[in-house]
């Protein structure tokens, strides 16, 4: 009910009205925070790897001190801006490096100088460690190749 002061202002106490807004307004900044809750894990969950690389910032080159002295059928793992990428020395002399992340689900892969491949353990992916190539298992598409050069301080590595 409302009353009517002496300066002739309405002043509404307390009432049922008033209690029923608030409660659907909590309701509903509620509703909508629980929506973005479920929404933002199905965003990540069905964006792709590849997607989210684009999104990062963008390093275009990355030079390794000392890397040269890698021996041959040997890796090394470093970091390409915020990604995992790998530098092969093959036992023929050739220096390849490509990022380290599966494009199935974006796990990181490995290099396995036995077998002459990179392999990601998640689902089973192979990979031609010398063109980054899908080879087998669910990947659907090869591995980013960067461009490589080897001086005598390091080694330089970049996108092609």
């Amino acid at each position: 009910m409302s009353e009517v002061t002496n300066s002739g202002n309405i002043v509404e106490e307390p009432g049922e009205q008033t209690t029923r807004r608030a409660f659907l307004a909590a309701a509903g900044t509620a509703g909508v925070l629980y929506a973005a809750a479920l929404a933002y894990p199905i965003y990540r969950y069905l964006a792709s790897p590849e997607e989210m690389a684009l999104s990062a910032t963008a390093v275009t080159e990355v030079t390794l001190k000392d890397a040269q002295k890698l021996p041959a059928g040997s890796v090394l793992m470093f970091k390409f801006g915020t990604r995992p990428a790998m530098l092969i020395h093959h036992a023929d002399g050739r220096w390849i490096s490509m990022t380290a992340v599966c494009t199935h689900l974006g796990c990181t892969v490995q290099y396995e100088p036995q077998a002459d491949r990179i392999h990601c353990s998640c689902h089973g992916g192979v990979y031609n460690a010398y063109t980054g190539a899908n080879v087998s298992g669910p990947p659907p598409k090869p591995l980013t190749l960067y461009k490589v050069a080897v001086n005598d301080t390091g080694v330089e590595v970049s996108r092609t």
